[in-house]
């Protein structure tokens, strides 16, 4: 069977250890990249149709809103159906202790019964945090392994910390 890699990633205006500036690529799609290299499997992108602002401040008071609302983001696309993958890696920032809502978007629209999840994030101080479970909750029927966090401005040397994470699951 094959592998995937959906992931949530965001560019424009992002915080970095207590700094802002503007990047071109977002952190998880670096390591979601990175990941495909080390893995061979297949990438999705996971976006909203509507997406965030690329002002950081006016983002996340947006997530936040969406967050309380418990809103579901319509995507740009989905996938027509996961039943080739048997193993999933799930790449998101860290967004208020959980992921952004359009990743509950995704793993809502599926059947994961018989599905492996490798959760990834990236972040800047706030780990997984509850986001394991939150994707065990939300993704009906999967079987959610342990995750991996990453220092979203240390993206750029987390290719061997992927490689061992990859490696163990």
């Amino acid at each position: 069977m094959k592998k995937l890699i959906a992931y949530y990633s965001r560019a424009d205006e992002n915080y970095f250890g207590g700094q802002r500036r503007y990047i071109t690529e977002g952190n998880t799609e670096k390591a979601a990249k990175m990941l495909a290299e080390l893995t061979g499997a297949d990438l999705f992108q996971i976006e909203q149709k509507v997406p965030y602002a690329a002002d950081y401040d006016t983002c996340i008071a947006q997530a936040k809103k969406d967050l309380q609302a418990g809103a579901r983001p319509e995507l740009v696309t989905l996938p027509d159906s996961l039943d080739e993958y048997d193993e999933i890696y799930l790449g998101y920032p860290n967004y208020w202790g959980t992921m952004p809502m359009a990743v509950y978007t995704f793993l809502e629209h599926f059947d994961f019964s018989g599905k492996t999840i490798h959760p990834f994030c990236t972040h800047e101080g706030s780990g997984l945090s509850g986001t394991e479970k939150d994707i065990q909750r939300a993704a009906k029927g999967a079987l959610v392994a342990r995750g991996l966090s990453i220092y979203g401005s240390s993206v750029d040397q987390a290719k061997l910390a992927l490689e061992k994470w990859s490696r163990k699951d």
